[in-house]
C-alpha cells in the first residue's frame, strides 16, 4: 500500500508557546536539500534559503534531461531487502567488492531496505551472478533475475549484539501535529506556505525509489518487448507531488518504432512478423493483460494486481510492496507525460507555484473538497490548473499561458499526440520571468477571493489562452484539458461539490483579510494564518434525516472564528482544549 499520512489530530495545544521573531525552531522536519525542485536547477540552493523565483539566474535542465538522468541512475541501482540489524560499513564494504558506488540511502516499509546506485552498470551483472536462487523446503521459487535481492546474515547470532548504524530515510510525510505546530511557529503566511512545501514535497530519496520501481517493472516488460522504456509521469515527475502520493507509470512502445526506424537501409525492407488486432485499443489490453499476468506471477513484491483493462484509459493497479508505492501501469500514454513536462515548466518558472499549489491542495483535502477516492470531488490535477490559470490572469502575470509558451517554441519543440498540438517551448531559459513581486500571503487570499466570486455557471477555464470563455457545456465545473482542448477535466464535480469549494473559498478570503488574524502575536494561543484555514472546524448542522445541511455563510464564518480565536474553543471531558484537523 501506498505510504499515507496519519490521522486525525486531537489534543494540540497550539503556539502555547510561540517563539518571538527571530526565535530558532526547537526541530526540523525535512531539510529542501535534495529534492525534486533543486533537481531542476544546476546545483543546490543552501537549505532554509527564500526563493521568489524570478532571481534565480542558474541555467535550469529541460524535463527530458532530468528524465534521461533519472533513468540512467536507476539503471545502476538495486533495491535490497536488508536485516533488521546491520552494519553499514560492513554492507558497503560487502557491495564495493562488485564495483564503486555512487550512492546510497536506506528506508523502512515492510522491513529494512537500501536502494544502491552503483557508477557502472556492469556492477550489477557482477552481484548478479554472485546471488543464488533460493532453496525452499515446501514451496518452489521462480528463479527471475532481477535486481531486487534479499541480503541474509551468514551467521547472524554473532552480530546481534552489535548495534545497528544504518539510519533509515523517512519516507513519509510529517503529522498534522508536527505539521500545524511548524505552521504556527512562522513569523509570516509567505513563511508558512514555504513550510508546508518544504514538509510535503517529494524527497531526492523518495525520487530515486520512483525511478528504480519504474526500472524494475522495465525489466520485466523488456522480456517481452525489449527496448520499451517504463516512464514515470504525473506527480512523480512534475514537481508537484506529495510525499505518499501514487506512482503512475506508462510503458512506452513507442520508442521502440522510433529505434527501428533507423536500421533499415539499402534496397530491402526488412520487417518483423507480427500479429495483428482490429484496434490499438485491443492492442494496449492485450499487452495490459499479459504484463499483469507477469508482474502478479513473477514479479518480486508485485502484489494485489489488478487488470482494469475496460476503463477509458486501460490500466494495471497493484501494490509494490518493497517500496510502499500504490502504481498504476499504462502504455503509450504520451499525453500524459506532456503533461507533466508542462507542470514541470510551470512549477519551475515560479517558486511561488508550487508554494501556493501544495497550500490550496492541503486546505481542499483538509475540508475534503478533495479525495483519494474516486467520486465527484474536485481533482489535483484540477485545483492545480486552477493555481496556474489564476496566476496567468494576475497582472502582472506570474505566468505565461501555454499559447505564449507555444510561440517560443523552436522546431525541434513541435509535438503533435493522436493528432492533438502539445507544441510548448521546452527550454526553461527561453522564457523571461514574471515582474509580479506580490507575496504569497496575498497571492493566497487573492485566490480564494477571485474563485469564490468566479462565474462558474456561464465561464470556462482554460490556461492555454489564460482568460474566461463562456462554458461549452453545462457541467457544473469546465476546465479545459490543455492539450485535448475538446474534453473537460473536472467532467465527474457535481455542482453540491462545487458549491462547497466555492463556501469554503469565500470563507478562507474572509479569514484571512481579518486584522489580527493572520499576524501572531506571543499571548495568543490558536492556529493563524495557513493553519487557521486548515483546522476542519467548519461546522454544519444536521437535519433530522440525518443528512448534513450548511448553514449561512455568516453563520458558518462567525462560528470559525470563534472556534479558532475564542478562548475556550472546544472542551473536551477534562477541559482540555482540542482541534480537529485532516491530514493534507
Amino acid at each position: 500500500m501506498a505510504t499515507r499520512g496519519v490521522g486525525l489530530l486531537t489534543r494540540l495545544p497550539l503556539c502555547s508557546q510561540r517563539r518571538s521573531r527571530g526565535q530558532r525552531l526547537p526541530f526540523r522536519l525535512l531539510t529542501c536539500q535534495g529534492t525534486v525542485a533543486a533537481d531542476l536547477r544546476g546545483g543546490e540552493r543552501p537549505s532554509g534559503s527564500v526563493e521568489t523565483g524570478s532571481e534565480d539566474k542558474t541555467p535550469k535542465k529541460r524535463f527530458s534531461e532530468l528524465q534521461q538522468e533519472r533513468r540512467e541512475q536507476a539503471q545502476r541501482s538495486v533495491l535490497i531487502h536488508c536485516p533488521d540489524k546491520i552494519s553499514e560499513k560492513k554492507f558497503l564494504k560487502y557491495l564495493s567488492q562488485h564495483g564503486p558506488i555512487n550512492n546510497h540511502f536506506f528506508y523502512e516499509s515492510f522491513g529494512l531496505y537500501a536502494v544502491v546506485e552503483f557508477c557502472q552498470k556492469d556492477s550489477i551483472n557482477s552481484l548478479q551472478n554472485g546471488t543464488v536462487t533460493p532453496s525452499l523446503r515446501t514451496e518452489a521459487a521462480i528463479p527471475f533475475r532481477s535486481r531486487f535481492f534479499n541480503l541474509k546474515l551468514r551467521s547472524p547470532s554473532n552480530q546481534t549484539s552489535e548495534q545497528s548504524s544504518v539510519q533509515p530515510n523517512n519516507q513519509s510525510p510529517p503529522s498534522s501535529k508536527k505539521l500545524l505546530e511548524s505552521l504556527c511557529y512562522a513569523e509570516s503566511v509567505d513563511e508558512q506556505l514555504n513550510t508546508l512545501l518544504r514538509a510535503w514535497q517529494l524527497t531526492e530519496e523518495s525520487t530515486r525509489l520512483r525511478y528504480l520501481t519504474c526500472s524494475l517493472v522495465e525489466d520485466m516488460a523488456a522480456a517481452y518487448f525489449p527496448g520499451c522504456a517504463v516512464r514515470p509521469f504525473g506527480s512523480s515527475v512534475n514537481t508537484f507531488g506529495k510525499l505518499g502520493c501514487d506512482l503512475d507509470m506508462f510503458m512506452d512502445l513507442d520508442h521502440i518504432g522510433k529505434l527501428d526506424s533507423h536500421k533499415n537501409a539499402g534496397k530491402f525492407l526488412v520487417e518483423y512478423q507480427v500479429k495483428n488486432v482490429p484496434s490499438e485499443r485491443i492492442a494496449t489490453q492485450k499487452i495490459l493483460s499479459v504484463i499483469g499476468e507477469c508482474l502478479d506471477h513473477f514479479g518480486p513484491g508485485c502484489v494485489g494486481v489488478q487488470k482494469i483493462l475496460n476503463a477509458r484509459c486501460p490500466l494495471v493497479r497493484f501494490s509494490h510492496q518493497a517500496s510502499g508505492f500504490q502504481c498504476d501501469l499504462t502504455t503509450n500514454n504520451r499525453i500524459a507525460l506532456k503533461s507533466s513536462e508542462l507542470l514541470y515548466i510551470y512549477g519551475a518558472l515560479d517558486s511561488r507555484v508550487r508554494a501556493l499549489v501544495f497550500s490550496v491542495r492541503c486546505w481542499a483535502r483538509a475540508h475534503s473538497v478533495t479525495s483519494s477516492i474516486p467520486g465527484t470531488w474536485i481533482t489535483n490535477f484540477a485545483l492545480t490548473l486552477m493555481v496556474i490559470f489564476f496566476l496567468q490572469r494576475r497582472s502582472p502575470p506570474v505566468l505565461p499561458t501555454l499559447d505564449f509558451l507555444k510561440t517560443l517554441a523552436g522546431a525541434e519543440d513541435k509535438c503533435i499526440i493522436e493528432g492533438n498540438n502539445c507544441t510548448f517551448v521546452r527550454d526553461l531559459n527561453k522564457i523571461k520571468p514574471s515582474e509580479n513581486t506580490e507575496t504569497l500571503e496575498l497571492l493566497l487570499k487573492e485566490f480564494f477571493e477571485y474563485f469564490g466570486n468566479f462565474a462558474f455557471n456561464k465561464n470556462s477555464i482554460s490556461i492555454r489562452q489564460g482568460r474566461e470563455q463562456n462554458k461549452p457545456d453545462s457541467s457544473p465545473l469546465h476546465i479545459q484539458n490543455p492539450f485535448e482542448t475538446s474534453l473537460n477535466i473536472s467532467r465527474n464535480v457535481s455542482q453540491g461539490q462545487l458549491q462547497k469549494f466555492v463556501d469554503l473559498a469565500r470563507e478562507s478570503a474572509w479569514i484571512l483579510e481579518q486584522e489580527g488574524v493572520d499576524h501572531p502575536s506571543p499571548s495568543h494561543n490558536q492556529p493563524w494564518g495557513l493553519a487557521a484555514l486548515l483546522v476542519s472546524s467548519l461546522a454544519s448542522g444536521k437535519s433530522s434525516s440525518g443528512k448534513k445541511r450548511r448553514r449561512p455563510a455568516s453563520e458558518r464564518v462567525k462560528s470559525l472564528l470563534e472556534s479558532i480565536r475564542g478562548p475556550s474553543a472546544d472542551a473536551n471531558a477534562d477541559g482540555k482544549r482540542t482541534l480537529s484537523t485532516q491530514t493534507c
